[in-house]
């Protein structure tokens, strides 16, 4: 039987990020076969994944790609348990392979299935690894990607992956103006969170539904019922405003009117037609329940009280 040595079980856990015993462990068991000693611990931590497979991933970042010739657009959203391992070098190279897998796929590509970059595997198989060797539960929630014909795609990100959001422009107006409008549109989505770009992408159940809750409102309120057309004509103006991208006011000059007038007055100055055509926001661990802690029960069950 082949002798393990120091210097092996520092290079397996130099490559593994296993435990100096683990990594012991593993070349005994491999008869100091470098490569199955790797497989081992990865097998090890892919039981270790499983184990936290189930706990609350919200923390994490969205990160967004756009091509050098800005037609197209990927955005995604990677999540792990703690703010600790999102800043840490492991996941943020795990985040920035994934963009890359995604920004080459098809919309709509299952991402999992995808080759993770620089390796034969896909890109579950590295995450289960990488849940493994880290301890917490690593999610690949969504992603997506937005494409422009004659114009180009937009990405604004905030807070260091907190927000993000992709914008395509149809223009074929290269202006200055054109991409600073585009910045400040971009920036609008993540801070005002429109649903839709305009109106007529609202379905008739939706405005429909918002009539029900105003109607609801105003019973509850003791309104007459004679002003309720009237008054629940102006709450679903007011609503389809704040909804769509180009009803809302903008944000970065008040009191300057809609997004849609800024866009228009901009499409008069460069002599060309300026168009909001679509757009995607992600929002860090939006819609995921996070777990409470209540720190003094903690305490109390772990002292057995």
């Amino acid at each position: 039987m082949a002798e393990v040595t120091a210097s092996m079980v520092k290079e397996l856990r130099e490559r593994t990020q296993a435990g100096m015993s683990d990594c012991k462990n593993a070349l005994v068991e491999a008869a100091a076969d470098m490569e199955k000693a790797v497989e081992i611990i990865l097998k090890k931590g892919l039981v270790k994944a499983a184990k936290t497979a189930g706990k609350v991933a919200s923390e994490g970042e969205v990160r967004t790609h756009v091509t050098a010739d800005g037609k197209r657009g990927t955005i995604v959203e990677i999540n792990c348990q703690t703010d600790f391992v999102a800043r840490g070098e492991q996941f943020q190279t795990f985040v920035g392979n994934v963009l890359a897998a995604a920004a080459a796929a098809p919309k709509g590509a299952d991402v999992l299935t995808l080759k993770y970059p620089g390796t034969e595997k896909t890109v579950e198989e590295e995450r289960l690894e990488l849940a493994g060797k880290i301890g917490e539960n690593i999610v690949v929630r969504r992603w997506d990607a937005q494409e422009a014909k004659t114009g180009f795609v937009n990405a604004y990100v905030h807070m260091g992956g907190k927000n993000a959001a992709l914008l395509v422009v149809e223009t074929d107006k290269t202006d200055a103006a054109v991409k600073a409008f585009a910045d400040n549109v971009a920036m609008q989505i993540v801070a005002m969170r429109p649903s839709v770009v305009q109106k007529s992408e609202l379905s008739a159940a939706q405005i429909d539904k918002q009539k029900e809750i105003f109607e609801a409102q105003l019973k509850e309120e003791g309104k007459p019922e004679a002003a309720w057309p009237k008054i629940i004509e102006g709450k679903v103006a007011k609503w389809v405003s704040e909804v769509t991208l180009l009803g809302q006011d903008n944000v970065w000059d008040p009191g300057n009117g809609t997004i849609d007038k800024l866009r228009q007055d901009l499409a008069k100055a460069v002599g060309g037609e300026v168009a909001l055509a679509s757009f995607t926001r992600f929002e860090l661990g939006e819609g995921i329940e996070k777990k409470q802690e209540d720190l003094a029960a903690e305490v109390a069950k772990t002292i057995g009280n």
